[in-house]
């Protein structure tokens, strides 16, 4: 059985909007037939994306957004829809993989999605959301060819959270902030003036495709490798200076405390830790703010420094800097997200009762100076 966005009842549309915005290529089902039984010891997360489609049925539709030769695979970058992204009023992007050595994103990803499907089995009320409120779009694996290689850039050695073209106006730290030296080097942004990598392309059209100017979309994108707490992280990357609509921000990480208050995560811009070039999320803001859409993106890292120091065997492995390997802590952090997901979820389908405008955008704005950019 194919499960192919082309074939989805509600999407009917979508050869136009595939003319558009990127190429008809076959669907997941029938790659996946090709390398399925190589895969499945060495990119296991690839093959539960596709057990989930195929438990999901007609729940999840699915498009191959293009296809990445490394090695002696050509292996499907898809990307999974909940709902009818061209005619929800409201839409939430998920992303995980970016960088191929960070499996537990994508992990974490698929286990919410798992609970999505499960719920609207026996959830009248929860399953309706997704007829006309909101839809979901996700892409668990952006980097598939770095996964298989575990490794943090793509096959043709960019590190695609660095690729973006847009250059700091802050300095930035040698080398992790992006460097143009060498491939051989980690963190590189590929050679200027080159072709975008397809992976970049993949994303450039999914924004395209599903951002629009009446439809308020969210964006988390899963990561891991950085400090002892999970953060949330508020673009900007690349300039210290508050993000345009940081208003919005400050008023979601008051709707999140007061609904949980006891939550665990550090909620503030990523450039308080660090900057870089070539953010992906800062440049398809930046693209949103002006074409007039409203794209909120968000980062969650997961602080994968904690993992290390509660089992120091895992310094001795390089996908160990990255992910947990005890099976107990891998689980806690597998259902240790879904609230905030959910939370998420329910917060793009609200958004015009909390996003913030006139005199308490100003607020907003005068919080977020307090909280955060006090030394500007």
């Amino acid at each position: 059985m194919k499960y192919s966005d082309r074939d989805h009842p509600q999407n009917l549309s979508v050869s136009m909007e595939s003319a558009l915005h990127g190429p008809e290529l076959p669907d997941f089902t029938d790659v996946m037939d090709e390398c399925r039984g190589r895969l499945r010891n060495r990119l296991s997360e690839l093959i539960s994306m596709e057990q989930l489609c195929r438990q999901a049925g007609d729940l999840i539709s699915t498009r191959t957004e293009a296809l990445i030769d490394v090695k002696d695979f050509t292996l499907p970058l898809v990307s999974l829809t909940i709902g009818n992204p061209h005619t929800a009023k409201h839409c939430l992007l998920l992303t995980a993989g970016i960088h191929g050595v960070e499996r537990i994103g994508t992990q974490v990803l698929l286990a919410w999605l798992e609970t999505v499907i499960e719920r609207c089995r026996w959830d009248a009320l929860w399953r309706a959301q997704f007829n006309t409120d909101i839809a979901i779009v996700a892409v668990p694996i952006v980097n598939p060819g770095g996964m298989l290689q575990d490794s943090r850039c793509n096959p043709n050695g960019v590190d695609l959270n660095r690729h973006a073209p847009i250059d700091a106006e802050d300095k930035v730290p040698f080398l992790i902030g992006g460097q143009r030296i060498s491939k051989a080097i980690p963190w590189y942004r590929g050679k200027r003036g080159a072709e975008a990598e397809v992976e970049f392309v993949a994303l450039q059209n999914i924004i395209n495709r599903y951002c629009q100017i009446d439809r308020p979309s969210m964006l988390i994108d899963f990561h891991s490798g950085f400090g002892f707490q999970d953060q949330l992280w508020i673009p900007y990357a690349y300039r210290r200076q508050p993000i345009d609509d940081i208003a919005s921000y400050v008023a979601l990480k008051l709707l999140w405390e007061r609904n949980f208050p006891h939550h665990n995560y550090v909620f503030g811009p990523q450039a308080m830790h660090y900057l870089s070039h070539g953010d992906i999320w800062d440049y398809f803001h930046r693209q949103c703010r002006a074409d007039g859409i409203t794209l909120l993106p968000l980062t969650l890292e997961m602080g994968s420094w904690l993992w290390v120091k509660k089992h120091p065997q895992q310094l001795f492995s390089f996908a160990g800097l990255f992910n947990p390997t005890v099976p107990h802590r891998q689980a806690r952090v597998l259902r240790g997200h879904l609230l905030l997901i959910d939370f998420l979820l329910a917060a793009a389908r609200n958004i015009e009762y909390w996003q913030p405008s006139g005199e308490q955008e100003r607020e907003m704005q005068q919080m977020a100076q307090s909280l955060w950019y006090r030394q500007l």
